[in-house]
């Protein structure tokens, strides 16, 4: 009876496993397409960012922040456009850095030259 038992569990077991090993998950799908965005976006010279607003006295009221080669980076984008300027916003960016004083200590000056939303 004891080996019986066992059987049956296993029997189960195998038949569950090998039923959902060859579906694909709809999160996976998803992993797998915003990688394939994000190796499409850098490719093409785009950095990822996010924005990050200031009221402090002093401070850049807006900066990108991003992650690059491990490395967290801020940046002053001089001319960057309204609809861009909301806090926690995900975006792709290319910037040329700018050679002029900081507006601020903790973000070095760029230009964008092209941002979109994520």
């Amino acid at each position: 009876m004891k080996i019986l038992k066992t059987f049956v569990v296993l029997l189960v077991l195998v038949v569950t496993f090998s039923c959902t090993s060859g579906k694909t998950s709809k999160n996976d799908t998803e992993s797998e397409t915003i990688m394939a965005d994000t190796k499409k976006m850098m490719a093409n010279g785009f950095t990822m960012g996010t924005i990050v607003a200031s009221t402090a006295e002093g401070d850049c009221p807006y900066v990108i922040s991003s992650e690059i080669d491990g490395d967290k980076v801020m940046y002053d984008p001089i001319d960057m456009g309204d609809n861009f300027k909301k806090d926690g916003m995900k975006v792709w960016y290319k910037y040329r850095p700018l050679r002029m004083a900081n507006r601020c200590v903790k973000a070095n000056p760029v230009s964008i030259e092209e941002i979109q939303s994520m």
